[in-house]
């Protein structure tokens, strides 16, 4: 995840530095997406740690937390609408966009947060006047508008720490394997919005469009 980030951080310098000569006052946006376990909040977290290291302000908020049905009330909700639901149509778009607005902006935010001990949605207050660069991280993160550099982890359920972990349990949950391939199927779908692919070797590859 540390290779990947700088390479991704290469990149993201680059374009920032270019929209800074139009604009001095740019906010510039990272969105990473990837399927369950590919290590998106690693790699988020090390291209973050890498920005602030060159004393640029960044924050890191996960996509996953804007899910319409909160945590308690989610699997209930997708046993009685059916697998169909599951994928980006999930997610509160209207209130992440509001959240993207409000930091490009310079105002102050109220953003989820998932507490996952008692699986509450809470709420952070932050202050995006002080932000610079702001990374999104979430299976579907890069349907995102308003993003500067969408880059896309090409591992598949079946390749990440998930179900490595699901292999070493005795009871494999069959419901939860299939919410795994309905989010494949989701992720997957928007792979083609992606500027940059992370492959299986966390290799940062650029996407050549058209």
């Amino acid at each position: 995840h540390k290779a990947a980030a700088k390479g991704i951080l290469s990149y993201v310098v680059a374009d920032r530095d270019k929209k800074l000569e139009a604009d001095p006052y740019y906010k510039y946006i990272v969105a990473i997406s990837g399927e369950s376990g590919a290590g998106k909040s690693e790699l988020s977290h090390s291209l973050a740690l890498l920005l602030k290291s060159q004393n640029i302000r960044v924050k890191v908020i996960h996509a996953d937390n804007y899910y319409k049905i909160p945590p308690l009330l989610r699997k209930e909700w997708r046993l009685n609408k059916g697998l169909n639901v599951i994928g980006p149509n999930e997610y509160d778009w209207s209130l992440l966009q509001k959240n993207i607005a409000e930091f490009k902006e310079d105002m102050i935010a109220r953003i989820p947060c998932i507490d996952i001990i008692p699986d509450q949605v809470d709420e952070l207050t932050t202050d995006f006047q002080k932000i610079n660069v702001l990374i999104i991280d979430g299976l579907y993160a890069i349907k995102a508008k308003s993003v500067d550099l969408k880059v896309f982890i090409e591992l598949t359920y079946l390749e990440t720490k998930m179900m490595q972990l699901m292999r070493g349990k005795e009871d494999v949950d069959e419901y939860r394997i299939s919410i795994l391939e309905r989010e494949h199927m989701g992720v997957m779908s928007l792979k083609p919005l992606a500027n940059l692919l992370v492959n299986k070797n966390y290799d940062v590859l650029p996407v050549k469009k058209g």
